[in-house]
C-alpha cells in the first residue's frame, strides 16, 4: 500500500482557501496561494523522487493549479483596490452608486 503523499492535501486546501480569501482585499489570498503553490512543488518533487511510494499526485497537481488560480485572482483584486483608492473620481462615482442603490430599497 502507497503512503500518502506529504503537503498534497495542505496544497489543495491552501489553494482553495486562496480562492475564497481573495476577495479580502487580495492579500490573504496571495499569501495562501503562495504558499500552496510552494506546498505543491514540495509534493510533486517529493513524489517524482520515489513515485512507487507515494500516492496523491493528483492532489499535489490540483492545489497547484488551485492555488495559481487563487494568486491570480488575488492580484486582480488587488490590482483594482489599488485602482480604486488611487483614484478620487471612482470612489465619489462608488459611493453615489452605492448612496443610489440604498435610496431605490
Amino acid at each position: 500500500m502507497k503512503e500518502k503523499l506529504p503537503h498534497s492535501q495542505a496544497s489543495l486546501i491552501l489553494g482553495i482557501f486562496s480562492i475564497i480569501t481573495c476577495w479580502c482585499y487580495g492579500l490573504p489570498g496571495i499569501i495562501l496561494g503562495i504558499i500552496g503553490f510552494v506546498q505543491g512543488k514540495k509534493a510533486i518533487k517529493i513524489h517524482n523522487e520515489d513515485p512507487d511510494v507515494f500516492d496523491g499526485l493528483g492532489n499535489a497537481n490540483a492545489g497547484k493549479i488551485i492555488s495559481i488560480i487563487g494568486l491570480v485572482l488575488s492580484l486582480i483584486v488587488l490590482g483594482i483596490m489599488l485602482y480604486a483608492v488611487s483614484q478620487p473620481e471612482f470612489m465619489e462615482e462608488m459611493k453615489r452608486v452605492m448612496e443610489e442603490a440604498q435610496q431605490n430599497q
